[in-house]
């Protein structure tokens, strides 16, 4: 196990100026793509939509995103971040311009394209220039750092984007948020750079991008990330993109206000979580699959507490209830380091493209299906769902919960085989106790 790649020494001073620029455009990117999550009863009636059709907004935005993974992982590896960050903060710009002014469903779906492709690689973009700037014990923080930065994106959309959307209208605030992206474009083109002679691993360009993928997922550290990544954040995914606030007003008798305040929660629990995610991984990493398993049984009483009981919950229930699926985002990180730990410098952001795929993998899977089992189990024309409904749509998120916890068992115990192999030996609990605090175990 090697912790890659290692980072150039330059001052710190230009290194936290790469790092804000780098947050500040990935802020920008989560804020795109979770605007739709608080426009979707506007959504319904600007353009007609039923549960499956509005479901199909979000599912081609994040199934655009986790297919432009790869290459743009391979984009990464080969002309690096500021290209990356520079111009898929432009593209997102140019579709929410477009959204705000679609008025029809085809050109709606071109621009959520537009979004899902440029926010691509902006986050293992920001990955890949913590590794080259900061030093790898400080690598699992600073990640969880921009993985915290990027949530507060997600609050910005809860509360300021909600609001102008409920005081101006669909066109005003689409138009504001492709402004915000413009002037992300232009902070990163100015502002991020890479230290000098940290592009010499560089892959040639006439390297095949089957054969660099084939590389870069091959160690099964990587494919291990790749399932935790998959397992962890899509409760509070569907929750925040789409479900969530159609589900507190129409299911469970919440007012606009209340159920912002509760996708304000959630965003807050990942971004104070996510700090200590970082820490504990950082001194631990021979331990982070267990944050991944307790991840994931904390999503499943988070459902159990809003699905079992077939009255509308209290809101201390709620609450609780977007404070358990809300660890998961930070989390999700975990598999990020994976790629971060066994991945060679050169491929690194491949790796990180391929491990950033699983999550959003699991969400597409998990907003399509809540939105068809919605459609299918209420009335013909119905545009708001009871909560009978969602109780059975929300049900269907146990197939990838399951999927994602044997696949991290299973990947965990080939990535300890490997390390076997290569005489890394994981200790036994009561002895990693026993070591000085001081040291990484």
């Amino acid at each position: 196990m090697t912790d890659a790649p290692r980072p150039v020494r330059a001052s710190s001073h230009r290194a936290m100026v790469v790092f804000t620029a780098a947050v500040a455009a990935y802020f920008v990117a989560v804020l795109h793509r979770t605007s739709l999550g608080v426009a979707g009863v506007e959504a319904i009636e600007r353009f007609g939509l039923g549960a499956t059709a509005l479901s199909m907004f979000s599912v081609v935005q994040l199934a655009v995103y986790a297919g432009m993974q790869l290459p743009a992982g391979r984009v990464l590896d080969r002309f690096g971040a500021r290209v990356v960050i520079g111009g898929g903060s432009a593209v997102m710009a140019a579709g929410q311009l477009l959204l705000a002014f679609a008025d029809s469903v085809p050109l709606a779906l071109v621009a959520r394209v537009l979004i899902g492709a440029g926010d691509a690689g902006i986050f293992i973009s920001a990955v890949r220039l913590v590794a080259q700037w900061f030093p790898p014990m400080r690598a699992p923080l600073m990640v969880q750092l921009t993985g915290l930065v990027g949530q507060s994106g997600q609050l910005a959309s809860a509360i300021p984007v909600a609001w102008l959307l409920h005081h101006h209208g669909w066109s005003p605030t689409f138009t504001v948020l492709a402004v915000v992206g413009a002037l992300a474009t232009v902070g990163s083109f100015l502002a991020i750079s890479e230290p000098a002679g940290s592009r010499d691993g560089t892959p040639h360009a006439d390297t095949s991008f089957v054969r660099a993928v084939r590389a870069a997922v091959e160690p099964p550290g990587t494919r291990l990330g790749w399932w935790s990544h998959f397992a962890t954040p899509f409760s509070a995914n569907v929750v925040s993109l789409l479900w969530g606030v159609p589900f507190f007003v129409t299911a469970q008798g919440r007012s606009a206000a209340e159920a912002g305040a509760l996708l304000t929660v959630l965003t807050l629990t990942a971004m104070s979580t996510g700090p200590l995610v970082g820490r504990f991984t950082g001194r631990h990493p021979l331990r982070r699959t267990w944050v991944v398993l307790g991840s994931c049984g904390a999503s499943l009483v988070a459902w159990l507490v809003v699905l079992v009981p077939t009255t509308p919950r209290p809101m201390w229930q709620l609450v609780l209830f977007v404070v358990l699926i809300g660890v998961g985002g930070p989390v999700s990180l975990v598999g990020i380091d994976f790629a971060r730990t066994f991945s060679a410098p050169e491929r690194l952001g491949t790796a990180s493209g391929f491990v950033n795929t699983g999550g959003f993998v699991s969400t597409i899977v998990g907003v399509l299906a809540v939105g068809v089992v919605l459609q299918a189990v209420s009335p013909a024309g119905a545009t708001t769902y009871s909560l009978d409904a969602y109780r059975w749509a929300f049900t269907v998120l146990l197939v990838p919960w399951a999927f994602g916890v044997w696949g991290v068992l299973r990947g965990r115990a080939r990535t300890r085989a490997a390390m076997a192999d290569d005489g890394v030996v994981v200790p036994a609990l009561r002895d990693a106790v026993r070591r000085r605090p001081g040291r990484r175990r």
